[in-house]
């Protein structure tokens, strides 16, 4: 079950993230953005969504919200224990319906250049690269991709 993230799953979210992002602290020198976002207000502004088992504990989150003309993607972590049950691609699918139904042509987002794994992943879910940059002190690239209707 996907829901959207209340108060109460705060701690869950966070606890989420740092499982998700520790194995890229070696690569990157140190913590990723994900492992330093503001949960809280995230939650409060409505942005986080997540994803539950059958015993209701959480197994990943995503963050996106809408952004000029297309749903910014900013996060999306699963639990290393919860890895490979198609709960990142749900909740990634749940970005993009929501995408479509506001009307947006587009989702964006962007990951570290050193998280391989992911530079891999965006492109088989119809993600192409669009820039690089270095912002905040990481090198980021950009993927987008394009909307059509709701079928």
């Amino acid at each position: 079950m996907i829901r959207p993230a209340t108060p109460a799953d705060q701690s869950a979210i966070q606890a989420c993230a740092e499982q998700a992002y520790a194995r890229y602290i070696p690569l990157i020198g140190r913590k990723p953005a994900p492992m330093l976002a503001d949960y809280a207000s995230q939650i409060a502004t409505g942005w986080v969504h997540v994803a539950l088992d059958e015993q209701a504990s959480l197994q990943g989150f995503i963050v996106f919200y809408p952004h000029d003309n297309h749903m910014l993607l900013e996060n999306v972590a699963v639990l290393p224990s919860a890895a490979g049950r198609g709960i990142g691609k749900a909740l990634i699918n749940l970005c993009e319906s929501r995408a479509r139904q506001l009307g947006l042509n587009a989702v964006q987002l962007y990951t570290n250049e050193r998280m391989t794994d992911n530079l891999g992943l965006y492109p088989r879910l119809g993600y192409v690269e669009v820039a690089r940059r270095s912002e905040d002190g990481f090198n980021r690239v950009y993927f987008e991709k394009k909307l059509g209707p709701t079928r």
